[in-house]
């Protein structure tokens, strides 16, 4: 199939997916065009079967704020129109769903077909999508989907009670390459950064206040106080790095902390850790934390949204109540100071990764939903 992928291209969790999905569809024979104001974060380059096409947004000063979404619209268009492609895979809700959803529309009165297939996210749903601004567009953009996919039961379930959802919706989870992330001999780097032996707790988002990352903070702090022999790493940057920052300086553990920025590839820094924290205020999924366990490490993560499917408590590692420090150091304590227990979680956080959340079980799933949805078109309009 030739197959367009619209995706944010910067660091986090939606881009990240839609970018390994194309590149694992590629590498099975499928032709992929990314479609996106610029190179998604984890393509870096393309290769063989991949393609890129940038979407620019020519500023006039008539627009106050330029037209992404009508840009968007027209390279969709073209893109379709001369690579000749099968169809169109759009990740987050807005403004890509509505974009590909003009561009059908565009599309059909030039004869041609452009089943398009959604897939929800997160905050596409719980944050961005509840504004009043965008709502209707969300709603009826994923209504005149072709196909709707979501990356968690949580996040089918939540787009149904906050929207009027009549269209079916398939849960086809995230996933990973567990041969890419598994856990590598970095013991050089580890004693670079642990000369007296620490134990290192990761935590990696991209640092938006539902990340939470002062209380990841906040527990490192507690931890030290306690005498306990720790590191912090915090991985990624965002508009909740120098709170952060100031946290630690206030309670003086900053010099304890290495704030590394983005990093690629993030697997060698997770071959480090023994404990990856995750407080998220809302995650539909989790991949960060599916990535640590890939890497075999435990995860200490809140209770919320998907993160219960991943993160099997007590099994993989723990989850605690939003917002509870205390719970949330109570476990990570656990973890660094009960080897037994730490390497049994480890093992089971590796094992869930490759059973359940492989590549190679997820993508035949997409394949077959993509299969689904042109057969669907096809039959409903006769193209």
């Amino acid at each position: 199939m030739k197959i367009g992928i619209t995706c944010y291209p910067v660091y986090g969790g939606s881009g990240v997916v839609a970018t390994e999905l194309g590149k694992a569809l590629a590498a099975r024979g499928h032709q992929i065009h990314f479609i996106a104001y610029s190179m998604p974060f984890r393509l870096g380059h393309v290769t063989e079967n991949i393609y890129y096409h940038e979407v620019s947004v020519n500023t006039y000063p008539l627009f106050e704020y330029p037209p992404y979404s009508l840009a968007l619209t027209s390279t969709m268009v073209d893109t379709v129109k001369y690579e000749k492609l099968d169809l169109l895979h759009v990740h987050y809700a807005v403004p890509h769903a509505a974009s590909a959803v003009l561009a059908r529309q565009i599309l059909e009165k030039e004869g041609l077909c452009l089943p398009i297939v959604t897939t929800l996210h997160g905050t596409d749903i719980t944050i961005v999508g509840q504004d009043p601004s965008f709502a209707p567009v969300v709603a009826y953009s994923i209504n005149e989907s072709d196909g709707v996919t979501a990356v968690s039961d949580y996040l089918r379930k939540e787009t149904f009670d906050r929207f009027p959802i009549d269209n079916e919706i398939e849960v086809i989870p995230n996933f990973i390459d567990t041969e890419r992330f598994h856990r590598l001999d970095k013991e050089h780097f580890r004693r670079a950064l642990c000369p007296n032996g620490e134990k290192v707790l990761v935590h990696v988002s991209n640092f938006r206040p539902v990340k939470r990352a002062t209380e990841v903070v906040e527990v490192f702090h507690r931890l030290k106080q306690e005498g306990l022999s720790v590191t912090l790493l915090l991985v990624g940057d965002g508009p909740d790095r120098a709170p952060a920052e100031h946290l630690a300086r206030q309670l003086g553990v900053y010099g304890d902390i290495r704030f590394l920025g983005k990093q690629d590839p993030i697997e060698e820094i997770l071959s480090i850790a023994d404990v990856f924290l995750i407080p998220s205020g809302s995650e539909s999924f989790g991949l960060a934390a599916l990535e640590a366990m890939a890497c075999g490490v435990p995860v200490v993560s809140s209770d919320i949204g998907g993160l219960p499917e991943l993160n099997i408590d007590g099994e993989t590692g723990f989850l605690c109540p939003l917002g509870d420090v205390d719970a949330l150091t109570e476990a990570t304590r656990r973890l660094v100071t009960d080897e037994a227990l730490h390497a049994r979680l480890a093992e089971n956080a590796r094992a869930r990764a490759v059973d359940t959340f492989d590549l190679e079980h997820i993508i035949p799933h997409y394949e077959a939903y993509y299969e689904h949805v042109l057969e669907r078109r096809m039959a409903q309009i006769g193209c």
